[in-house]
């Protein structure tokens, strides 16, 4: 799989880093122009790692009646405090809406491969850390035993991040993401995921303190609550799901259906049919 190699560093301060997104610098900005990625006044930009989601740390639903919300902090928090973790950063405080206010060093060196950004204007890259000897801007081919060392897979082998592919991803790259997935079992969040088992809606605590599900689904779920001001009834979730058009493929049979189609909601009760590893959605 070609991508770009671009080289750089990690910043986290003043930021709000969570378990699958982090800024990124890079030692030459201009590399950023032809991927669309929206940058800050220094040149950095947002990545969103490829191929993973975490619980989220503080999400506004939209409209914005609910305030910001966050999924049970154990593993939401524990994915945030591992991905910084990771790329070398100790001592690290955050304040107010999760944002660091203190941490060490001011930043570590790291490079990501990518193709393009979201459009939200983030990066979308599998994320490292430390050095790599190819030039710059260049296209790298990325394997497995590189995609072994990049954050993304780091997370789903701790079992701290859900596998959620979109169709940009290459199948090779997909199958050695599901197999560390596979391995991380018994491990992180997993004993605990809520996802295709079901879960009941009875309050607002269901979902930010007590269910571990697919953040995807938690997202879809806490934005209809926002829209109907608080109100917990589901007797229109299936419709507004439906509504938002999340189109998605389902393995291995290559189904094209929408996102409402995996959803199966019973009175207060939501479960997912299908396990996330087996979803693939296509890029908006």
């Amino acid at each position: 799989m070609p991508l770009m190699l671009i080289k750089g560093h990690y910043r986290i301060l003043n930021a709000a880093p969570d378990g699958d997104s982090i800024r990124f610098y890079p030692d030459d900005p201009g590399l950023w122009r032809p991927l669309g990625v929206r940058t800050n006044n220094s040149g950095g930009g947002q990545l969103r790692l490829e191929g993973i989601d975490t619980l989220e740390t503080h999400y506004q639903p939209a409209p914005a009646t609910l305030g910001m919300l966050h999924q049970p902090p154990q593993f939401a928090q524990g994915a945030a405090e591992e991905l910084v973790k990771f790329f070398g950063f100790r001592n690290v405080v955050r304040g107010e809406r999760e944002t660091v206010i203190s941490a060490q060093p001011q930043q570590t060196a790291g490079f990501i491969l990518t193709r393009f950004a979201d459009v939200y204007g983030r990066c979308v890259a599998f994320a490292f850390k430390g050095n790599i000897a190819q030039t710059d801007g260049g296209d790298i081919y990325l394997d497995k035993i590189l995609l072994r060392r990049s954050a993304n897979h780091h997370m789903l082998s701790q079992g701290l991040a859900y596998p959620t592919y979109y169709s940009k991803m290459y199948p090779d790259l997909r199958q050695e993401m599901t197999r560390a997935v596979a391995s991380a079992r018994r491990k992180g969040l997993w004993p605990h995921d809520r996802t295709t088992a079901g879960f009941l809606v009875k309050d607002l605590a269901a979902l930010t303190e007590r269910n571990v599900i697919l953040p995807k689904l938690f997202r879809r779920v806490v934005d209809y609550l926002a829209m109907n001001d608080g109100d917990l009834s589901l007797t229109g979730f299936k419709d507004y799901l439906e509504s938002r058009q999340d189109r998605l493929i389902i393995l291995p049979q290559g189904h094209v259906t929408g996102f409402d189609y995996v959803v199966k909601v019973t009175g207060q009760r939501i479960k997912l049919t299908v396990p996330p590893e087996r979803l693939v959605f296509m890029e908006k």
